[in-house]
């Protein structure tokens, strides 16, 4: 992976304007009547009624828009008390020995001190496709009983309960909007440095089979893989016991975590954030993939012309 609410309003309440006009009847100057101060106070209260009622009223219509804003359910395939034990279960076993280790049980077996680009890049997504996988068979051994992972991934992918091209449009725009401006910010007051890894650059210049390999990788294998684990599986369990945007809050920390980029840290959970924002709004995986996706493909295209 790369590095690379809605508003509260506040009814606005106008001042009311009395009127008094003068009199010369001296029995109202001296002795107001009682019944006239009664009638006062109970339109005063009546007044206050109806603008702290429209008042509830827009917070409660603003709440429950932010809570539609997700159409996930709780109802999930898996049992929400062992969602940690069960992603543990995919980070120590599948993702850091073949993410993290891979390479150099690649570079052993065939006996060299370091692999060429197109080996690298090469095996990179052997070891992706591997994973993704091994991912998918744990998270098969861990369903519910009585629910399937195939016929769960499916709806996710091929149900479209809101627009999928229209959140995939925004939610691009929006990603690549951000990072820009994160980079902009953090080269302007903190340090301007290039991030990208030697490796990948190397990689992209090498051969056309290098980079057709590259593209492949981090436009279809790696956006599969991340958006299953990450927003299929972990957002969703995260969801069906918590409020959505503490879902999507607690799974990009985790998502950015699991990069090891402390450089990327923060792009990396805007990019988690906004993908699972994106999911949570449609309920179709194939939204975030897409916009993973395209967001790879710019980056790899910004690294190639650079």
């Amino acid at each position: 992976m790369f590095a690379a609410a809605l508003p509260h309003s506040r009814p606005k309440l106008s001042g009311a304007v009395v009127a008094t006009r003068r009199t010369t009847n001296p029995l109202f100057l001296a002795s107001p009547s009682s019944l006239n101060l009664v009638s006062f106070s109970r339109v005063l209260r009546k007044s206050d009624g109806l603008v702290s009622s429209r008042s509830c009223s827009s917070k409660r219509g603003a709440h429950d828009l932010f809570e539609d804003f997700s159409v996930l359910l709780p109802d999930t395939p898996w049992d929400a008390k062992n969602t940690w034990t069960t992603f543990a279960a995919y980070f120590f076993i599948l993702h850091i020995p073949l993410s993290f280790g891979g390479l150099s049980i690649v570079a052993q077996v065939l006996h060299q001190s370091t692999l060429d680009p197109l080996t690298t890049v090469a095996s990179t997504a052997l070891l992706q496709t591997t994973e993704f996988l091994g991912a998918l068979a744990l998270l098969h051994f861990t369903v519910k009983p009585q629910h399937a992972i195939s016929s769960f991934f499916v709806e996710k992918l091929f149900t479209e309960q809101r627009s999928l091209v229209k959140a995939s449009i925004i939610g691009a725009g929006l990603l690549i909007a951000l990072v820009l401006l994160t980079s902009a910010l953090a080269d302007e007051f903190i340090v301007s440095r290039d991030v990208t890894s030697p490796v990948l650059k190397e990689i992209l210049s090498d051969s056309s089979q290098s980079k057709a390999v590259c593209f492949v990788l981090y436009c279809f294998i790696a956006p599969a893989l991340e958006e299953t684990i990450y927003r299929g599986y972990l957002l969703t369990s995260l969801a069906s016991k918590m409020k959505w945007w503490n879902a999507v809050i607690i799974s990009s920390c985790v998502f950015s975590a699991a990069h090891f980029s402390v450089e990327n840290s923060l792009q990396l959970f805007i990019i988690g954030c906004i993908l699972g924002s994106v999911y949570c709004w449609t309920g179709n995986l194939a939204s975030s993939i897409v916009i993973h996706s395209v967001y790879n493909a710019i980056i790899l295209q910004s690294t190639i012309m650079s």
